[in-house]
């Protein structure tokens, strides 16, 4: 077992690309890292890097204690598994799984008893004389696991090894990865550009856009306190509905959000949380909602009204156990940079839920009880719960709480 460690690491192509820029980042001995981000924002290219699949343009790459930049990838003691499964077909699953120890020259006891006790780690021993061809994708998954796993290495790479399955398949195995890697212990660093497996694996996430590491932290902490509105709108699924809005002094009565036509009041104890909040009064600023954090009034009566917003309600998704609302308010989309990249990474033109018609409207989308009653094509109230609102500067992006958090050392404030 080993830690990983970039220090300002960069990939420069020489039409001069920068693929990676100046990674700083530390995976501890067994931890279970996620590299996330949009495509060809530089997580697969960091990865081939510690693979040894890419030279380094600089920095340093440590592997334990020895920097790895010109060691050749066979003598770098990691094991890695693709996206395809590089799978030998004329060969069966045990020799499949033992064909890079037999490279090695190990012997074969040895060799027989690495491949029998991975087969029975992955439920693979009764597939061991079957051919690639008579497995499932799952099982082939395993195989190609089974193979990294046996060599013992000091750390594992996994380069997007789910995204030829299928959605429930894809569920199962990641819930699979997960054990198998705190059952063995390996320090495991894993590529994806799905922000829900990313969330649900790692023990911690980094985020990555455009090269650069926007954010390193649990999960739930980047989930929490987004260090800035590309990750806030990354983060989440369905994405964070992000707003142009403004803090108002509410004359005695607590701060204001406008949006649009419309006001939210905010909890004076917001601004005790977020003191940086109090220099916003008066300005406009990013307002970022989470579907989840908006609730059917009719489902909670006794909410307040400076607690709701108005909606026309476009379509309605019942998903069993919720349902997915997407509806028009009277309020502007919020338009950034980060926020546009956000938008293109989801195949969506525009990342208000269906485009702004240039009135001043937008769509929001809102994750509501199964049991909520809004109708498509009616006019409804959606509670707001204030305290999980987030906001950010319109200008830089960044979060504003008392203070950012750290940008790739993801240490909330």
């Amino acid at each position: 077992m080993a830690v990983v460690a970039f220090d300002a690491v960069s990939k420069v192509y020489p039409d001069g690309t920068r693929a990676v820029s100046s990674i700083d980042l530390e995976v501890d001995d067994h931890e279970f890292v996620v590299l996330v981000g949009p495509s060809g924002c530089g997580k697969t290219t960091a990865l081939r890097m510690i693979a040894g699949l890419e030279e380094i343009s600089e920095g340093q790459l440590r592997i334990g204690d020895r920097v790895v930049n010109d060691v050749p990838s066979r003598d770098r003691d990691i094991a890695m598994v693709f996206q395809s499964y590089a799978l030998y077909p004329h060969l069966s699953v045990y020799e499949n799984i033992a064909f890079g120890l037999r490279v090695k020259k190990v012997p074969k006891e040895e060799i027989d008893r690495r491949v029998r006790e991975a087969a029975r780690v992955l439920d693979l021993t009764e597939w061991l004389k079957r051919k690639p061809r008579n497995l499932s994708g799952g099982q082939r998954q395993r195989v190609a696991m089974g193979r990294a796993i046996v060599r013992e290495p000091a750390a594992f790479l996994m380069d997007e090894p789910l995204s030829n399955l299928d959605a429930k398949l894809r569920v199962a195995m990641r819930a699979e990865i997960a054990r198998l890697q705190s059952e063995l212990g390996v320090t495991t660093i894993y590529v994806t550009h799905d922000q829900v497996e990313a969330m649900t694996m790692g023990d911690r996430v980094a985020v990555m856009r455009r090269g650069e590491l926007q954010q390193v932290a649990p999960p739930q902490e980047l989930y929490d306190r987004p260090v800035n509105v590309f990750v806030g709108g990354f983060i989440g699924s369905p994405a964070m509905n992000l707003l142009q809005g403004r803090i108002e002094d509410g004359n005695g009565h607590g701060p204001l959000l406008r949006l649009g036509d419309q006001t939210l009041a905010l909890d004076r104890e917001l601004l005790d949380e977020r003191p940086a909040l109090r220099a916003w009064v008066g300005r406009d600023l990013i307002a970022g909602i989470r579907p989840e954090e908006l609730h059917d009034a009719e489902l909670e009566s006794d909410a307040p009204e400076d607690r709701r917003l108005r909606m026309r309600v476009q379509l309605r998704e019942a998903l069993g156990s919720e349902v997915i609302v997407h509806a028009r308010i009277a309020a502007q989309a919020a338009k950034t940079e980060q926020i546009e990249e956000l938008a293109q990474d989801l195949g969506v033109s525009t990342l208000d839920g269906g485009g702004g018609d240039g009135a001043g409207e937008t769509t929001i989308v809102g994750r509501l009880s199964p049991h909520s009653g809004v109708r498509q094509g009616e006019t409804t109230e959606l509670v707001v719960d204030t305290r999980q609102l987030h906001f950010f500067d319109p200008e830089t992006g960044l979060g504003i709480y008392d203070e950012n958090p750290s940008a790739t050392g993801g240490n909330s404030p």
